[in-house]
């Protein structure tokens, strides 16, 4: 079955043996063996395979991966090296150099976040080529949901930097108040200029740790 390979491996144990997750395990063999799926199977769970459970310190949730080739592996908003940076991206990176100066990198690749503390997640961890949110609804937002709770419940502050709407939806799972949730509008050139330019998330998520004698995230790539 799955194997993460960290502390994640326990912690879902009892969900990667429940109902929906046994269905849309089937579900996957079927659309992996069929079509063109998104990211390739082995990097479906690399956002928890490079930040395992003790070692977050920061969450930025996505929706689902990107849908065109060679540009999803298994962290929200990161594209492969050599692949150009996505215009969400690109945004992300323009409101860090606003912020803290730091120059756009040419590489869109997140993984050095990653095993930094940021956990990258998608709240669906799959997609069918060229078809966005194809497989929404199909049991992984249960799964991902688990995961927010555990991080909830977790003694260690972290920071959950929510982007857009649905990942908005999320915070009415983060009751724990020793955590510090930041919202606003998606980085999307349809939303960036609705509150998302401007937010100082970057800057803040670095003062809440530092504050509670965590060190900061280091935002350069």
């Amino acid at each position: 079955m799955v194997n993460i390979g960290n502390e994640w491996d326990g912690l879902l144990k009892d969900e990667f043996e429940k109902d929906y997750y046994l269905k849309l395990r089937q579900f996957l063999i079927s659309e992996y063996n069929s079509r063109r799926i998104f990211p390739p199977m082995d990097d479906i769970f690399n956002a928890l395979r490079y930040t395992s459970y003790s070692d977050v310190k920061a969450v930025i949730l996505g929706q689902d991966p990107y849908h065109e080739i060679g540009q999803a592996h298994g962290l929200c908003f990161s594209v492969r090296e050599g692949v150009t940076p996505p215009p969400s991206l690109v945004n992300i990176f323009k409101e860090i150099q606003d912020e803290l100066g730091i120059t756009p990198p040419k590489s869109g690749e997140l993984t050095k976040w990653a095993k930094s503390g940021v956990l990258l997640l998608n709240t669906v961890l799959t997609v069918r080529e060229g078809q966005a949110n194809s497989h929404k609804g199909k049991g992984w937002e249960q799964l991902t949901d688990r995961v927010i709770e555990l991080l909830n419940e977790r003694g260690q502050p972290i920071v959950f930097l929510l982007w857009g709407r649905n990942a908005r939806d999320k915070a009415r799972l983060i009751t724990n108040p020793r955590h510090l949730i930041l919202q606003c509008a998606h980085p999307s050139p349809l939303s960036a200029h609705n509150g998302f330019f401007g937010c100082g998330h970057f800057i803040k998520a670095n003062e809440f740790l530092e504050k509670n004698g965590i060190e900061p995230i280091d935002w350069k790539l």
